[in-house]
């Protein structure tokens, strides 16, 4: 696992920093954990852009990874670690001792012949990879894949390099820092999975060229002030003019550029006891 850069032969490579791929041990997908993929081109149900800049990207299938971990008590061995497409971290494919193959997030300690188990009650090995409620896992633990509601899978730290850290317990919730350093309560009976996320590399790659982002779907983003007063409220002006507003806004007249959108009274706002950036 590293990052591979390239000499500077042409203006592209010049500052390219991709990954080598030195942890992926399985090359081809398991056909029978696939499924296809449409592209939306940022459309929604009536065909209208709701999300600007996303066209074309290179073809893709969907790995079905089990976010939920659902087979309990039942031994699986890793069989090979694989790239995914559409994610930014690794997956294994696990297959159970009946028989079944699945895939699940990569952590980063995990190794093709590991043995990984999900679990409610039993007390198992504290490895990576292995699935316990949080009311199991000692303070301090790093984990990642955490649900938000018991049963419901994983929602929380399923990017390249992320985990949480298990802060407190009291009464029927585990207090969770998350990666953004938000410290959050989260029902003790849900369940979490070892570890840290894998291809810990990710955020220092560089695309190194546009074509690399029109591979991933990205359109070029053009900015307002580049436009024409009649195409964004930022356009226009005389030479090199800055944005002229009293306060940023989007091409429909909205604030935005750290513009707060979340609603005051939001349901989950109790769940969260210290916000991201507090000091």
């Amino acid at each position: 696992m590293g990052i591979r850069r390239f000499k500077p032969t042409t203006s592209s490579l010049r500052h390219t920093a991709i990954s080598d791929f030195a942890e992926i041990t399985k090359s081809k997908p398991e056909k029978s954990l696939l499924k296809p993929l449409k592209k939306s081109g940022g459309r929604n149900s009536n065909g209208r852009v709701t999300a600007r800049y996303r066209s074309g990207g290179h073809k893709r299938m969907y790995r079905m990874v089990d976010f939920k971990r659902n087979k309990i008590d039942v031994q699986a061995e890793v069989l090979g670690i694989e790239y995914d497409p559409n994610r930014s971290c690794r997956i294994a494919l696990i297959q159970y001792e009946d028989g079944i193959k699945s895939y699940i997030l990569a952590p980063l300690e995990l190794k093709v012949g590991d043995k990984v188990v999900s679990s409610l009650d039993k007390d198992i090995d504290f490895k990576a990879g292995n699935c316990l409620p949080l009311r199991k896992m000692p303070l301090g633990t790093a984990v990642h894949n955490i649900e938000m509601k018991p049963g419901k899978g994983g929602k929380i730290a399923r990017s390249a390099g992320t985990s949480a850290q298990i802060m407190a317990k009291e009464g029927d919730f585990a207090f969770i820092r998350m990666p953004s350093s938000e410290v959050r309560k989260i029902p003790i009976d849900c369940r979490s999975t070892i570890g840290q996320i894998g291809n810990v590399e990710h955020e220092s790659r560089s695309l190194g060229k546009a074509g690399r982002s029109r591979w991933l779907g990205r359109k070029g983003n053009v900015r307002g002030v580049a436009m024409n007063p009649f195409d964004h409220p930022h356009g226009g002006g005389e030479g090199k003019a800055p944005q002229g507003n009293p306060h940023p806004v989007t091409p429909w007249g909205k604030p935005t550029k750290g513009y707060k959108t979340r609603k005051k009274r939001k349901y989950s706002s109790k769940y969260i006891v210290r916000r991201r950036g507090s000091k």
